[in-house]
């Protein structure tokens, strides 16, 4: 008996039928900038998923900070399995409350990969250089819509593109509070949240590594509740999400659900997030190696936007192209340019 692919895609859209009725469905997105031929086994999200994995921008988050630049160590957290965090933790949740779980991968896998050299502190110094400003999440849009592929892009839908440019919340979080922002599907809040839930606990096991902190530190009033290691924790917070999402499912009569946390389980995060600020980023940023990186960052950009003659042929917009140069470098990268150029 020979296998045939003519079946597969229509399984595959059945199978999205039994999801949840505000889920996001292949077969009603609103599709893509330049319309492409379907492919016979896989489904939309699908295909961005794969065309984000692919990518080389993907590839080089790496050798990209999280929050430690140039730390000794080999477990440290870097923004590549920062995202791999992200997206175990957004499956899971999705696959609970019966969401498209192919479209919360999609986000997931590209939901950072605007992040420039040195994370954060890399993010800052373009901020404040550039005219135009600079802010990850929508580097990363301009990244998959017009630098990958020799600047074709990847071409992704509407629903992705969504959940990558709006992902990002303030740096002093208000876990769905009035300054969370908006977001065009429950798989993009499921992303957004799960970024929270991520960063929040791998950056307590970084910081305790470095000897930042210790486990002692960590405010009691949040271990009571969230728990004492970051297993507990992460479990505490993904089995919330959940429970207190559960009209997401479509079981209930809700019309207009919301991924969220129960107010104690919020209040919980928020201080964890809080003592994180206080005690480990505001530490982290003003070390030696935070001010060697903000300097490397800011040499780059003036040298290259005296000398744009010697920008690879790719980066062409003259608005972008110093900012889109250094923001795609690795933190090796953009260390061994500047040796190079003697900066």
């Amino acid at each position: 008996m020979h296998s045939s692919l003519d079946n597969v895609r229509s399984w595959l859209e059945e199978r999205e039928e039994c999801l949840s009725p505000f889920a996001s469905k292949s077969k009603t997105s609103r599709g893509r900038a330049r319309p492409e031929s379907s492919s016979p086994v896989r489904l939309e999200f699908q295909r961005d998923r794969d065309r984000i994995l692919h990518s080389n921008s993907f590839r080089r988050l790496k050798h990209k900070t999280q929050v430690f630049i140039a730390p000794v160590g080999d477990h440290y957290v870097t923004r590549l399995t920062h995202t791999l965090e992200v997206s175990q933790i957004a499956r899971t949740i999705s696959r609970a409350l019966n969401l498209n779980e192919d479209l919360t991968e999609a986000i997931s896998l590209g939901h950072d990969l605007g992040h420039t050299p040195f994370g954060h502190i890399g993010e800052d110094v373009l901020n404040e250089l550039h005219p135009g400003g600079f802010r990850h999440y929508e580097q990363s849009l301009r990244i998959v819509d017009l630098l990958e592929k020799a600047g074709r892009g990847l071409n992704l839908t509407w629903e992705v593109r969504d959940g990558i440019l709006n992902h990002s919340k303030t740096r002093v979080i208000e876990i769905m509070g009035e300054n969370w922002g908006q977001i065009g599907t429950l798989e993009g809040q499921v992303c957004k949240i799960a970024d929270v839930v991520a960063y929040i606990n791998h950056d307590i096991d970084d910081a305790v590594r470095a000897g930042i902190i210790t486990v002692e530190d960590i405010p009691s009033s949040s271990t009571a509740i969230l728990g004492y290691s970051r297993s507990e924790r992460i479990n505490t917070l993904v089995c919330d999400i959940i429970r207190s999402s559960w009209a997401v499912r479509g079981e209930g009569k809700s019309r207009n659900p919301a991924i969220k946390m129960s107010p104690r389980v919020r209040e919980a995060t928020r201080r964890l997030h809080e003592f994180l600020y206080q005690q480990v980023y505001t530490f982290s940023s003003a070390q030696p190696d935070a001010e060697n990186a903000r300097k490397i960052v800011r040499t780059l950009y003036y040298y290259f936007d005296a000398h744009r003659d010697l920008l690879p042929p790719e980066y062409q917009d003259p608005e972008h192209q110093v900012v889109d140069y250094i923001a795609a470098m690795t933190d090796q990268y953009a260390q061994r340019k500047a040796l190079e150029l003697g900066l």
